[in-house]
């Protein structure tokens, strides 16, 4: 594992572009610096090793789509399933533009490029950010579109008509004037010899026949019965089994190990001792796990033994004092700051695991002069390059399979398990599992980063004149995505706080960057958001109570310039019954979002005990997210971002004492229980716009909106997530 760099950057105040947002300077930053060319190897979604790259006796006039002479029509993958519902989305997309027969459509995992499958947002194959839809939808409808085109014309030319007197239906061209017709399958062969047009027409919205349904997702069945591989269900012939562990403290080594105990084992084959880790190889997976809790392993500490959250907070409260660099401004913040009532606040957001479902595993074989990686991965020709560096061989002699994925939350969007995998490889004979125990996995996560935000704002007869916020957290991009680190900004960590909805006179948002002394940070579901959305909207509710109004009616005061977040707003408050009486100790709470291109709106309402105990009543939750590919996918992404997003409110918090993370398992990292879960609602407003990102959103508005309940009920102004129990118990307030 890559440890964050032990640093503290508190950048000068520069001037910068006031539209500068994680969209926007991604756009800049790469314009005109690549070229894409879809060109696509055939890969089964559910075989472990893939195919060679072939197109034989195939229809292949893009990256995506495959057809052969049967009708069979094979859509090829860009972006990996990781329960987002991404490949029945991406499938919905080419099956409208191309007019296939749905029900004869197979899909294929894509293998590692970024000149053919790189996202157009990140440039680099990769899946995250809630871009897989709004990145590819123009892509893969021109890919679908000119396929289609290319079909039409085969068969114009064949009954010597014009093109224009034909049209395309469920995998069939018709010419309506004779009543004559053609399947894909029959034209394939004679589409696959012409050249593809330059420019097709896109349907009008209109006339979809596909996107827009509520279509059953592709991947379920074979969910439900078991026949989906993920990556920790790889199985290769002759495969051995291994689980590590690496020094409990964050940078440590290994000093000594005595495997005297451990090779008495029964089923355990080798002992691998690295520089900072060490492994356990056995015939399964039990004695692998037996054999590493029989060692007697000394640990060399090294530096960071004395490192504890008490001094990462100290480290980064005094950073946040500091100035920033200037993210965006409006106005005269100096002028706005000194104009009215002036009120000020700091929130603050924990380091936070990503405990997903599936634990950490890869499988890899090595055999000398070239290596073969399974995984479920967010980053696949990441991957291959990084494994290609420890294994020491060129990238063309790695092969990485991919595999759905059990829960990426961003923790599959670094390649550090593959790299500890293949290095383990490298030291046995023949094909080998890693797989991370669950307190490996939480206790050596890349956790999302702690941030700090400072905020000012004067109010005059009631409204907001200056509004002045400052940022300080890692720079996760500057790590992960150098070049779209640019003069001091972190573009994830600003997203949602400098191209905030509300209309300030004068507003300004600063970035300070502070990298967290020895642990490592990495995106968290919800990314930046999570922070900013957080931090404003709890501001706003305390805005809104010191200026005498009611929340929802303060914030729409301030959305004219937003006209979608403002029909977002009005329809959560008219469906949770905003302003309706409620029982003592019982709360609504809002909060508004700009996020990944979607206006969302969240309402919980929330019932505290005397001991500080939380009943979530309801969640309702207004989201437009432009044109909705499959409905029913949007509303599954929003219920469970929600759950999420609430958990980590409850009780997400991950602390460093002695240099080591405390939490080790779901006893003490918990999650949120089916007896707990509220009823949510989710309501979709009909638009017509591009389609937004969704996979993330429902968890970044549930959190404020469950401080803001908590407020309303309590009259306690949280200032810092997980909820503190104990500062809203009724006992504390006597």
């Amino acid at each position: 594992m890559k440890l964050a760099d032990n640093m503290l950057v508190a950048a000068s105040p520069a001037n910068k572009p006031s539209g500068l947002s994680r969209r926007n300077l991604l756009a800049g930053a790469f314009a005109g610096g690549f070229m894409f060319a879809f060109q696509l190897p055939v890969r089964a979604a559910n075989e472990p090793t893939q195919p060679p790259d072939t197109t034989e006796g195939k229809f292949a006039p893009n990256a995506f789509i495959r057809i052969d002479t049967t009708g069979k029509t094979t859509l090829v993958m860009p972006q990996v399933e990781m329960g987002q519902g991404i490949y029945t989305a991406i499938a919905m997309i080419l099956a409208e533009e191309l007019d296939a027969d749905y029900a004869q459509i197979t899909l294929q995992h894509a293998q590692p490029s970024d000149k053919l499958y790189g996202n157009p947002i990140f440039i680099i194959q990769a899946t995250g950010g809630s871009t897989s839809v709004r990145a590819f939808w123009k892509p893969l409808r021109n890919a679908g579109a000119t396929a289609r085109a290319m079909l039409v014309q085969a068969a114009a030319e064949q009954w010597q008509v014009e093109p224009a007197s034909c049209t395309a239906s469920n995998g069939q061209v018709m010419h309506t004037a004779s009543g004559r017709k053609l399947s894909y399958g029959e034209l394939c062969d004679a589409a696959g010899k012409l050249t593809p047009p330059k420019e097709v027409a896109l349907k009008d919205p209109k006339d979809f026949s596909v996107i827009g349904k509520p279509l059953k997702r592709f991947d379920t069945p074979d969910k439900v019965n078991g026949k989906t591989i993920y990556g920790i269900d790889a199985m290769v012939p002759g495969m051995t089994f291994a689980t590590l562990a690496q020094c409990p403290v964050f940078g440590g080594k290994v000093a000594k190990v005595d495997d005297r105990a451990a090779k008495k084992i029964p089923g355990v084959r080798q002992i691998v001792v690295l520089d900072d880790l060490v492994a356990v190889v056995g015939d399964h997976m039990w004695a692998a796990k037996s054999g590493l809790e029989a060692l007697d392993i000394t640990w060399d500490e090294g530096p960071n033994a004395k490192i504890s959250s008490k001094d990462i907070w100290a480290h980064l409260r005094t950073a946040s004092e500091t100035d920033g660099v200037i993210a965006k401004s409006v106005g005269d913040i100096a002028k706005g700051l000194a104009t009215g009532e002036r009120i000020d606040a700091s929130y603050e957001m924990p380091f936070l695991a990503h405990a997903t479902m599936e634990p950490l595993n890869c499988t890899v074989h090595f055999k000398g002069d070239s290596c073969e990686v399974w995984t479920g991965t967010q980053i696949m020709s990441r991957v291959q390059s990084e494994a290609a560096k420890a294994a020491g061989l060129p990238v063309d002699k790695v092969m990485v399979n991919q595999h759905m994925i059990g829960g990426g939350f961003g923790r599959r969007l670094e390649p550090d398990m593959v790299v500890t995998a293949v290095r383990i490889a490298k030291q046995v004979n023949g094909p080998v599992k890693v797989v991370w125990t669950r307190e490996e996995d939480i206790q050596h996560d890349i956790y999302r980063p702690v941030y700090r935000d400072n905020i000012s704002a004067t109010l005059s007869n009631g409204k907001v004149v200056g509004f002045k916020y400052k940022i300080a957290g890692s720079a996760v991009i500057a790590r992960w995505l150098p070049p779209a680190f640019q003069k001091g900004i972190d573009i994830d960590a600003i997203d949602s706080a400098a191209d905030q909805p509300y209309d300030f006179p004068h507003f300004q948002c600063e970035y300070v960057r502070v990298e967290p002394p020895a642990v490592p940070t990495g995106f968290w579901r919800g990314v930046g958001p999570n922070n900013n959305v957080f931090a404003i909207e709890s501001f706003m509710d305390e805005l809104a109570r010191k200026a005498g109004k009611d929340p929802v009616a303060f914030r729409r005061d301030l959305l004219g310039k937003a006209p979608r977040m403002l029909a977002a707003l009005n329809l959560a408050a008219e469906k949770a019954n905003w302003g309706q009486p409620l029982p003592a100790r019982v709360g609504r709470g809002v909060s508004i979002q700009p996020t990944f291109d979607t206006s969302i709106a969240t309402v919980v309402e929330a019932e505290i005990d005397s001991q500080g105990e939380i009943r979530l009543r309801q969640v309702n939750v207004a989201v437009d997210t432009g044109i909705a590919v499959n409905p029913d996918t949007i509303v599954a992404q929003i219920e469970g971002g929600i759950v999420f997003g609430l958990t980590a409110a409850l009780y997400g918090d991950i602390t460093v004492e002695k240099g080591r993370v405390q939490q080790s398992n779901f006893h003490d990292y918990r999650m949120l229980r089916i007896d707990q879960m509220p009823k949510i609602n989710v309501h979709l407003i009909k638009s017509g716009e591009a389609p937004g990102g969704i996979g993330e959103c429902g968890v970044i508005g549930g959190p404020p909106a469950l401080r803001n309940a908590i407020y309303a009920a309590t009259g306690v102004a949280l200032r810092r997530m997980p909820i503190d129990r104990d500062a809203i118990a009724e006992r504390k307030k006597s």
